[in-house]
């Protein structure tokens, strides 16, 4: 259990690391980073293998420190809000995974959709809450075009590469999935 809690903190630096390098990728370029999502790909890939609280911690500290060390996001309002949005990534991604009947294919891309409408819900709502509503403030248009229409490139990804890292990672057993037997066993065992 203890090399467990161990890996899994290794691990979550290791996707923290990622999330603050991978937006270089970008070339720094802001249109270019909201479209492709480089600091998402890493959120959810810690909420799938280290579970939900590791996903939750990374995911909200991920954007803060961020924009803390290199200036970009900026922290108000885009880093603030991307932490609530990151962290409901990596806790949703994470506690359903973890809770699903069967971990398969089906069940990824479940977990994955639902985590990805959820984080955006609450990324418009975060954003309502600092800007405001009206006129001046964040308008329903806003959260359409920035939870998606934007972000197309970076939802396609996420869904191609995801699934693509999780199945190759079940397929050499680094991360297996888990089927319905072992479940009832490890509820059954208390795990």
């Amino acid at each position: 259990m203890k090399n467990k809690k161990l890996q899994n903190l290794v691990l979550s630096a290791m996707f923290l690391g990622l999330g603050l390098v991978l937006p270089f990728f970008t070339g720094q370029i802001p249109q270019i980073g909201s479209m492709l999502l480089p600091m998402h790909l890493p959120v959810i890939l810690c909420g799938f293998i280290c579970g939900w609280k590791y996903g939750l911690v990374v995911g909200a500290v991920m954007p803060i420190l961020r924009s803390a060390v290199f200036g970009m996001p900026p922290m108000y309002p885009t880093a603030i809000a991307m932490a609530f949005e990151l962290a409901a990534y990596g806790f949703l991604v994470g506690f359903l995974f973890k809770n699903a009947r069967w971990q398969c294919l089906k069940s990824l891309y479940r977990c994955l959709i639902i985590s990805m409408l959820g984080g955006r819900v609450v990324w418009g709502i975060v954003m309502t809450v600092i800007l405001g509503l009206g006129e001046n403030g964040f308008t329903l248009t806003a959260f359409l075009t920035g939870a998606f229409l934007n972000a197309i490139p970076g939802i396609i990804v996420q869904l191609i590469l995801v699934p693509a890292i999780m199945l190759a990672l079940n397929k050499t057993h680094l991360v297996p999935f888990r089927n319905n037997k072992n479940h009832k066993k490890e509820v059954k065992d208390g795990v």
